[in-house]
């Protein structure tokens, strides 16, 4: 596993406070300029948030109890060697994505996966860049899988049925040239390891387990489950809390309320410059299909992709579709792209490993255009724009 060359936790911490006090100007900013249009802004965005935060605490319980150890030694039963666990990985995390979201996947799997690897005595690194690569690239299918989905079909108007036959072979594409790009470069870590089995640890079928149950009927079964979601998450964490096996200072290191609100409070600022300013409609409105994903994919990186979505769908998008392909895998590009980078990297944290960032974005930075330019392809031979 490659070292981290990321700054320590006091760095980090201090960067959220930063962001959290500049979304909280940039709300503050939004209200004064345009009350109507930041609080039209904040209901289009706070959604996603809100889901966010009970994925975590669901995580933050169901690894106590050992539930993703546990997992990621079954999966690894599974496969003969390491180039099988890696292509078995990669339909796991593109089919979660697709059906639980973005978030949920990188949460539950990041965890999972490092696990798997380490049972086989493999090398971590290809399943964990792998997650997080294949978690965004892998969220074009439905309009839950991705949370900005769920922004720009706010003004689509269609079914999940529509939306999935317009992606799917957006979809594909981006998953398997994706996909081959990551297996490609970490080949080498995926023929390292002993490939030797060691014991499962043991696991507490109890309160995680039925957590993540029940998160995943109600992400699946409801249009809008963040509150039922947050809900399950508060109960857990509060019961976890009440008899000790939890500590506050924990569930507050796994939350990271400082960056959620920095990113909340700059997606409502944005979404309200997008409603005030007709200038990201215009530009949207002069550029093709590979140009509006190229922008989106800029903005996600300049911005973080739900701000980048609340900016560029504040009116209805021209070109949708290419407009989700650049904010839905653009942010593979950097660890500013999209809050499942920070997730990630709290996930593998949790489970004892340290991804480097670096890597991740190298990895990114070629995965990206070939995977885009195949998806926004597969969107003119359809004629889905």
């Amino acid at each position: 596993m490659r070292v981290s060359t990321t700054s320590g936790p006091d760095r980090t911490a201090r960067g959220g406070w930063l962001l959290a006090a500049a979304g909280v100007a940039g709300v503050l900013v939004a209200i004064s300029l345009d009350h109507g249009h930041a609080r039209s802004a904040a209901s289009q965005v706070w959604s996603p948030f809100v889901l966010v935060a009970g994925l975590l605490l669901v995580g933050l319980v169901a690894e106590g109890d050992g539930l993703f150890r546990a997992a990621g030694y079954r999966i690894a039963g599974l496969a003969p060697n390491a180039v099988t666990l890696f292509a078995g990985a990669a339909v796991l995390v593109a089919l979660v994505t697709s059906v639980l979201n973005l978030d949920t996947s990188v949460v539950f799997l990041t965890p999972v996966l490092a696990h798997a690897a380490r049972s086989r005595g493999h090398d971590e690194a290809p399943l964990l860049y792998g997650c997080l690569l294949l978690s965004n690239a892998g969220s074009l299918l439905l309009p839950g899988s991705n949370l900005t989905n769920l922004i720009v079909a706010g003004h689509l108007h269609v079914s999940g049925a529509a939306f999935f036959g317009r992606m799917a072979p957006a979809w594909i594409v981006a998953v398997a040239v994706t996909a081959t790009v990551v297996g490609v470069l970490e080949r080498r870590s995926l023929r390292t390891g002993a490939g030797g089995r060691t014991e499962p640890p043991p696991v507490a079928l109890g309160l995680g387990l039925a957590a993540v149950i029940v998160v995943t009927i109600l992400v699946v079964v409801l249009r809008s489950p963040a509150l039922p979601v947050a809900s399950v998450g508060i109960v857990v964490v509060g019961i976890r809390l009440a008899t000790r096996r939890e500590r506050p200072d924990q569930v507050a290191g796994v939350l990271g309320l400082p960056v959620l609100v920095g990113l909340f409070g700059v997606a409502v600022a944005l979404g309200t410059l997008g409603r005030s300013w007709s200038g990201p409609a215009t530009l949207l409105s002069h550029l093709n299909a590979w140009g509006t994903a190229a922008v989106a994919a800029g903005a996600s990186v300049v911005f973080n992709n739900l701000p980048a979505a609340s900016l560029l769908a504040s009116r209805v998008p021209p070109r949708p579709y290419a407009l989700l392909i650049g904010l839905d895998i653009g942010p593979n590009l950097f660890v500013t792209g999209s809050l499942s980078w920070i997730l990630w990297r709290r996930a593998a944290s949790a489970a004892g490993a340290h991804p480097s960032v670096a890597r991740a974005s190298f990895l990114g930075l070629l995965s990206v255009p070939l995977s885009m330019a195949a998806a926004v392809g597969m969107l003119s031979l359809t004629g889905s724009h």
